[in-house]
């Protein structure tokens, strides 16, 4: 199956698509996947999986529990799906999926990965007092509005696209009464609606740089290695192929944009056309409607999804 699918992408999402019970079904039923949930226990000394399994959810949200959480239940399902043969030709990652999608490409070892990611969440956290940030969702706005509106709203401090999902769907991040201010100039400006997000800080603003400084460090104590599958990176929209390229991204990343709409518009220009969400939800297949109608997108996050994951994948080859 995996040669005849020869424009197949995986795609493998972020912080958002958490939810309790994600991971045990693919667990029980896969070796595999149960194993990669002993790893990430055993990498980070506790027992992850029973948190992703079981719950309590308020713990699952915690961002420094989220982002492992996360990483490994789209591991576990992409480790069933190469055990079924089935092999990608580009990757990308949404914000902490670039993690789940380096290890993919064999760029990190997943226990590296899952330590790292679980910093990540907690430097993140750290940057910024709690209440001195924020980010709002602005619906059907287009990029350059959005971009004029946080201009207008800084006056000094900052605010800025943080998230640009889809071409109806963008978020903004930055300085909490700065990012007020753009939400109620989104408003006025006729955005179809200008949410503010229950996030814990500011991500992928400058103000997350003393995160990123920290992140640099632990990035530069581990092991890269070429990926051996083009990873589409966040912050440049671009293909990295190599291991100094991939570091550097990953660092970037943690203060700039997530492109994601130009990230799948470079996917379909190399000749993508059927993507596999890898791990929990179903986000970036909703965003990828959004993007691009055409394109087809499914999810694989448990047994049933990717029984019929196959099944479709089967009739294409």
């Amino acid at each position: 199956m995996a040669d005849s699918i020869s424009h197949l992408a995986f795609l493998f999402p972020g912080q958002g698509s958490q939810a309790v019970g994600m991971g045990k079904d693919l667990a029980e039923k896969y070796p595999i996947a149960k194993r990669t949930f002993e790893e990430a226990d055993e990498a980070l000394g506790y027992k992850l999986s029973q948190v992703c399994f079981e719950g309590p959810e308020d713990q699952l949200r915690l961002t420094e529990i989220t982002q492992p959480a996360i990483l490994t239940a789209s591991v576990a399902a992409w480790r069933v799906l190469s055990e079924k043969g089935l092999k990608p030709s580009l990757v990308a990652g949404h914000s902490l999926g670039e993690y789940s999608a380096h290890v993919a490409a064999g760029t990190i070892s997943f226990a590296d990965a899952v330590r790292t990611v679980r910093n990540r969440g907690k430097y993140m956290q750290e940057a910024v007092p709690v209440g001195m940030g924020g980010m709002a969702a602005i619906l059907g706005m287009d990029l350059e509005q959005v971009t004029a509106i946080c201009a207008d709203a800084a006056q000094g401090e900052i605010c800025a696209p943080a998230n640009i999902n889809s071409p109806e769907q963008i978020a903004i991040s930055g300085h909490a009464a700065a990012v007020e201010r753009a939400r109620i100039l989104a408003t006025e400006r006729g955005a179809k609606k200008a949410i503010a997000l229950a996030v814990s800080a500011p991500f992928h603003s400058l103000l997350m740089e003393p995160a990123q400084e920290r992140l640099a460090q632990d990035l530069d104590a581990i092991k890269f290695s070429d990926p051996s599958v083009p990873v589409v990176c966040n912050v440049d929209a671009a293909i990295v192929q190599n291991a100094s390229a991939s570091k550097d991204a990953l660092i970037r990343q943690v203060t700039g944009a997530v492109r994601w709409v130009d990230c799948m518009k470079l996917m379909i220009a190399r000749n993508a056309s059927t993507y596999v969400e890898v791990g929990p939800g179903k986000v970036l297949c909703g965003l990828m409607r959004q993007i691009d109608r055409s394109q087809s997108c499914t999810n694989i996050g448990d047994e049933s999804s990717l029984q019929k994951a196959l099944e479709q994948l089967t009739k294409k080859a």
